[in-house]
């Protein structure tokens, strides 16, 4: 069986804890902030968890991680 590819959009873009649940940036942060609230910047700065339907799309992208 030949080797899995990984896809390297996600390889750059998500992470893998240490539990095997995989993080990645919070969407919507990049630009027109000013009519956006508050309380939704500050919770952009950092990451956050998949929900498991989209981990489970991501880990397929992911072969060996």
């Amino acid at each position: 069986m030949p080797k899995l590819k990984t896809k390297s959009g996600a390889k750059k873009r998500f992470r893998l804890t240490a539990s095997g649940k995989i993080r990645g940036n919070v969407a919507y942060k990049s630009h027109m902030n000013r009519r956006k609230p508050q309380k939704m910047k500050r919770k952009a700065r950092g990451t956050m968890i998949l929900s498991a339907s989209d981990s489970r799309i991501v880990k397929k992208f992911l072969p060996y991680a």
